[in-house]
Order: C-alpha cells, then sequence, then structure tokens
C-alpha cells in the first residue's frame, strides 16, 4: 500500500508537470506570432506617444519615433522635449528635489519589474509551460500564466487562432509586496498587410496612484 501512494503521488506529480496538447499547440501559436510580427514591424518606423499621470492629473506626455536598429532593437528618438520646471529655492526647493529623486527612483524600479515582462521573452513562456505554469481557459480563448516572475503574479494573452494574432496582453504583479499591485493592459490591432502591433498600452501603479499610457500609430514603411 506504502509504495502504492508513492507511485500514485509521482504520477500525478507527472501529470501536473506536462502540459495539456492543447496548451501547447496554443503556445507554439503565440509565440510564431511574436516571432513573426517582430520580423515584419523591423521595416517599420512610427510614432509613440506617452502619457504619464499621477494621482489622476497629467504630469507629462511626450513623442517619440521609433524603428528597430540593427540589433533587432527599437531606437526611440524624441520628437518633442518636455518643458523644463524650475525648482523652487530653499527648503521647499529642497523637499522638491528629494520628492523627485524618490520618483525617479521608483520609476527605475517599476521600469525593472515590468521589463521582465514586456516584450514577451518566448524562451521564458516555455520555461513557464514546462514547469505547468500554463493554463488555457477555452472560452475566452486565452493562455493563462500564473507565478511566471513572481509568485501571485499572472500573465495572460488573448489569442485569435483562427487570424492568427495576439488580441490583449495582460499582467498583473507587484513590486514589494502584494499591496503594491502594478498592472499592464495592452491592445493589438492590425496594419493593412496583417502585422500586428500594440495600439495601446497602459501601466499602473496602485500605490503611487500612477498610470503610463502609451500608444502607437502612423506606421510607415
Amino acid at each position: 500500500m506504502k509504495y502504492l501512494a508513492i507511485s500514485i503521488l509521482i504520477a500525478a506529480s507527472a501529470s501536473a508537470q506536462t502540459p495539456a496538447p492543447e496548451v501547447q499547440q496554443r503556445l507554439a501559436a503565440v509565440k510564431q506570432a511574436i516571432a513573426e510580427n517582430h520580423q515584419r514591424l523591423q521595416a517599420y518606423t512610427w510614432t509613440e506617444s506617452t502619457e504619464l499621470s499621477l494621482k489622476g492629473e497629467v504630469k507629462r506626455m511626450d513623442q517619440k519615433e521609433c524603428h528597430y536598429g540593427p540589433d533587432g532593437k527599437v531606437v526611440k528618438v524624441p520628437i518633442t522635449a518636455p518643458p523644463e520646471k524650475k525648482t523652487p529655492h530653499g527648503l521647499k526647493g529642497r523637499i522638491v528635489e528629494k520628492k523627485v529623486e524618490e520618483f525617479k527612483e521608483y520609476m527605475d524600479r517599476f521600469g525593472s519589474l515590468i521589463s521582465r515582462y514586456v516584450p514577451p521573452n518566448p524562451a521564458d513562456l516555455q520555461q513557464a509551460q514546462k514547469s505547468g505554469k500554463a493554463t488555457l481557459d477555452k472560452a475566452a480563448g486565452t493562455l493563462v500564466f500564473n507565478d511566471y516572475v513572481k509568485s501571485g503574479d499572472k500573465v495572460a494573452f488573448a489569442f485569435d487562432p483562427a487570424a492568427r494574432k495576439l488580441r490583449t496582453f495582460s499582467v498583473n504583479t507587484y513590486l514589494d509586496g502584494p499591496q503594491d499591485v502594478v498592472t499592464v493592459n495592452a491592445r493589438f490591432s492590425s496594419l493593412p498587410d496583417g502585422t500586428s502591433y500594440v495600439d495601446e498600452s497602459v501601466l499602473t501603479s496602485a500605490s503611487k496612484q500612477l498610470k503610463i499610457k502609451t500608444t502607437n500609430f502612423d506606421y510607415k514603411k
């Protein structure tokens, strides 16, 4: 009986680590779509517009012209320079400078966290699948990864298998603890030649009441 129980536990563990065939198929299609679109987008230039809001108030807006460089990474050239802000003198000025530095530090950490999720890394997706962290919501057509980077986080892809296109991509994670929720929600659209691109993405930090909205448009070959 003891050996039977051990055998059952081993079999259950192996089953939990083996993704269902439909999960493997959907992940393969998602990875292929990401790779194909990355290749196609390298022929384009486009405009990226970013709006940063803090506590519901827009603090900064800027635009950049974007294209892929020889190394396959996106090169961003500012189109509009942000207005120069004058820091008050004296004690008030020092307080403002301290808050600015604290905010910059948070933004650096915020950006570092997001870079672990965006853009999706096919190798990380494959590893998550092998670890049994991938599931498929058939009704919604969504591929879901739990505990992708951190324990308790969640990454989801809404994929149209007929059109072979990503529709949405979302991340729900946290910075220092579960109370410091960080989310990413991206929406995809298609160019006339069928190439998919991120039409709009919204990054939020609940604890800081921070929102960064980015839109991409004016794609040209």
